[in-house]
């Protein structure tokens, strides 16, 4: 007995039990196409957070608070941004933007919209997040001192708020304290969960004085001269900042700074974890298809006992029953995993939890030749199981 002959009895019996057979497809179709979409949307999530935080440039520093020790715990202030723009002192830094965030509620005529981030600042921000005005015009370092209640919106919250409608112009209450909107931000798109456009801005003192409160900042946005003064820059921000913050040397600093590079490191470190564990999962019902392959395949030799017995008995050899059902469960195997592929390929053409899936090759590659060692290891045992029966005893099966 050749091998096309066992090919055509291997595709026979898949035939005789065509819902049986479509249903151990199925199982396996679904681990695979979990596999390749999950793997996507992580590598997704990664991309869109590496564009994002590009974006912003090569040269910026983000200082943040941090928990410190003592009685020597400062809060980042106005007067720390506003120290790090010493030509003497800091010859590196270009621009320093303290930053005051804080989330409202935008009313305009009867359209009521939860912006998740105000952000209070000073002009030179744009420049620094690369923030481009598309629409209207930015306020000014007078705007600031006179803390005029003057507003920037992101695109989203633009398309909420004034749907088919130039925003320039229109007055809106951000709890309740009216704020007149002067430029409408370029997209920045969103990395999954964090939509860069669903923002507002407006000068430091109209945030602090009228929502927010004087006192601390959230952040420092710092811009370097250049990407090649970035070092230089950061050694310089954090030894005025810990003289302003009386730091000893074996205290740690209340302030935390992340450059762009440690940022993405941090993110990407993340992500990739995220991934690793949506793989895991999608890996687990892979596992649960072998087994499926396994139970049938078990059926399936059980209800053919008779029809084994019969064939050794008219001299089929072992290895053609091995083959046979070896080559029913990589048969179902490989194409439930080229189905499963398709299903992946397609389902990763969607956008997923704001994520735009990336495929990875790789783990179409994995995943299906995965699917087919699954045909191979979970039939092995009721393909050995079929082939040492002895014909005698499978005659007198019932």
């Amino acid at each position: 007995m050749n091998f096309l002959e066992i090919f055509r009895f291997a595709l026979r019996g898949l035939a005789a039990n065509k819902l049986r057979s479509g249903l151990t497809t199925l199982g396996l179709m679904i681990g695979v196409a979990a596999v390749i979409l999950l793997v996507a949307v992580g590598s997704g999530a990664s991309a869109a957070i590496e564009n994002s935080i590009s974006g912003l440039g090569t040269n910026v520093l983000t200082i943040s608070r941090s928990g410190g020790q003592g009685a020597t715990t400062r809060p980042l202030t106005v007067q720390d941004a506003q120290a790090l723009v010493d030509p003497r002192g800091a010859p590196d830094v270009k621009a320093s933007s303290p930053v005051v965030s804080t989330s409202v509620t935008a009313v305009y005529g009867g359209t009521s919209y939860d912006i998740p981030q105000l952000v209070g600042t000073y002009p030179e921000y744009f420049g620094t997040t690369n923030s481009v005005i598309a629409n209207g015009s930015s306020f000014t370092s007078q705007d600031v001192s006179e803390g005029r209640k003057v507003m920037i919106v992101g695109d989203t919250v633009a398309q909420e708020l004034f749907p088919g409608q130039d925003p320039v112009g229109k007055q809106v209450l951000a709890n309740n304290i009216q704020f007149t909107v002067i430029g409408v931000l370029a997209q920045k798109g969103s990395s999954g969960l964090n939509n860069a456009d669903d923002t507002a801005i407006a000068p430091l003192t109209a945030v602090q004085n009228s929502l927010a409160g004087y006192g601390s900042v959230n952040q420092i946005v710092v811009q370097a001269q250049g990407a090649d003064a970035m070092t230089a820059a950061q050694a310089e921000v954090t030894a005025i900042l810990t003289a302003r913050h009386r730091i000893a040397v074996n205290q740690n600093p209340d302030f935390r700074i992340l450059s762009q590079e440690q940022l993405l490191a941090t993110r990407t470190t993340a992500t990739d974890t995220f991934t690793v564990l949506l793989a895991s999962v999608a890996a687990i019902s892979l596992l649960v298809g072998g087994i499926g392959v396994t139970n049938i395949m078990l059926v399936t030799v059980t209800e053919r006992i008779r029809e084994i017995g019969i064939r050794k008995a008219i001299g089929a050899p072992k290895y053609a029953i091995l083959g046979q059902f070896l080559t029913e469960a990589t048969l179902l195997s490989l194409f439930g995993g080229a189905l499963g592929v398709a299903a992946g390929v397609i389902g990763s053409q969607f956008t997923i939890a704001g994520i735009t899936p990336v495929v990875v090759p790789g783990s179409i590659l994995l995943a299906f030749g995965v699917s087919a060692l699954i045909g191979l290891f979970f039939g092995s045992y009721p393909a050995g199981r079929a082939a040492s029966l002895r014909p005698i005893e499978a005659l007198r099966h019932d």
